[in-house]
């Protein structure tokens, strides 16, 4: 079972466990472009001359189902955090951030075994949950969507398959309640991209960006939607989290292969 952690050999989800998803989410092999903290890199333990490989992706559907069965039941109303409730949804919310983490490591595998290479995990970080926190001596809960957590270590914000993505120390802020942008972002609504751009580009030739880098991705709607054009430049979102003390920049990264997919669940 290709090393499955015993928890997940017979879970509900198993079948989607491994696979990348639709919309955002991507595996990609990137080169060290720039550094420009060496002593944070140093300590990063990765290596300027070695490939490295970011997976985003997360439990494939499991915290979307979870969320679902919330609401038919709750509504949107909040639950008292010492309720029977909550304490179970809490449980079944920390089983779908481990399915998230098994499935990242997962997908890292087949790739490695595929490109007969071998390699280490370095971060791991999600950026869809709650956690208990404590802002202006006010003690709650902490709801990010979409947003990558300040007080775990080095991160990477990604950029779109056609640009950089950046490796950044963040500096820790209850002001931006202990959280950074996860990436980029987009400018375009993904019902408009196709529209804006297939008189310029075929499917085809955006399997090859601007910076050479080559994307593998069998949709062909969806390699529409995830053009490089309908995102922000991840310089700019980079710049302004400098710009605002929330981040060091520590090295830039450059796409050398994308891998996307439609979403379908592997077997």
């Amino acid at each position: 079972e290709e090393n499955v952690p015993a928890a997940m050999q017979h879970h509900s989800w198993r079948s989607a466990l491994g696979s990348i998803g639709g919309g955002n989410h991507f595996a990609e092999l990137q080169q060290v472009d720039r550094i420009v903290d060496a002593d944070s890199f140093a300590l990063s333990g990765l290596q300027k001359t070695q490939l490295l490989l970011l997976v985003h992706s997360g439990s494939r559907g499991l915290g979307q189902a979870i969320l679902r069965r919330h609401v038919e039941a709750f509504s949107h109303n909040g639950l008292p955090e010492d309720s029977d409730d909550a304490r179970r949804y809490l449980a079944e919310h920390d089983d779908a951030l481990a399915f998230a983490r098994s499935n990242r490591a997962l997908i890292a595998r087949r790739i490695l075994q595929q490109l007969r290479a071998e390699g280490e995990p370095r971060l791991d970080v999600a950026h869809n949950f709650v956690e208990p926190c404590t802002v202006a001596g006010e003690a709650g809960w902490l709801h990010r969507k979409g947003a990558t957590p300040d007080g775990q270590g080095l991160v990477i914000i990604p950029g779109s398959r056609g640009d950089y993505s950046w490796l950044v120390k963040p500096v820790v802020s209850e002001e931006s309640l202990f959280s950074l942008a996860h990436g980029a972002g987009r400018k375009w609504m993904r019902t408009e991209c196709k529209d804006r751009l297939s008189a310029k580009f075929t499917p085809r030739q955006l399997c090859r960006t601007g910076m050479g880098s080559r994307v593998i991705c069998r949709d062909r709607q969806l390699i529409y939607e995830e053009a490089p054009q309908a995102y922000k430049s991840i310089d700019s979102v980079v710049d302004c989290l400098a710009d605002a003390g929330l981040i060091t920049p520590v090295a830039c990264l450059r796409p050398v292969l994308t891998l996307k997919t439609s979403g379908e669940k592997s077997a």
